[in-house]
């Protein structure tokens, strides 16, 4: 059974910085793409980063985070991490990792909340 927990949310002021980990375990995840995602208060879930799996290309990242968040994997832990600095009140949401299989399954974690204080 695939599971993902992420840690590593919290209360932050703008401009200061979060790293979020996602332990993922259940399968071999080498060849699947991984990502996080967050869900801002009333809005849908958008995605924020992606790094696909091993020997692919370059992460992807939103518009809104480029620059300020970085994305990698770790994966003799199984682990996906999100480094966000330079935090702005607009990325306060409830952060998921997700696990893409390359067949297009996906598993998603249970989020851990972000708080950006002004």
């Amino acid at each position: 059974q695939v599971q993902l927990v992420e840690s590593g949310g919290g209360l932050v002021q703008a401009g200061g910085s979060l790293r979020l980990s996602c332990v993922a375990s259940g399968r071999t995840f080498t060849d699947d793409s991984m990502g996080w995602s967050r869900q801002a208060p009333g809005k849908e879930r958008v995605i924020v980063a992606r790094l696909r799996g091993t020997g692919a290309s370059a992460p992807w990242y939103a518009d809104s985070v480029k620059g300020r968040f970085t994305i990698s994997r770790d994966n003799v832990k199984n682990t996906v991490y999100l480094q966000m600095n330079s935090l702005k009140p607009d990325d306060t949401g409830v952060y998921y990792c997700d696990v893409t299989t390359p067949w297009g399954a996906s598993y998603w974690g249970q989020g851990t909340q972000v708080t950006v204080s002004s």
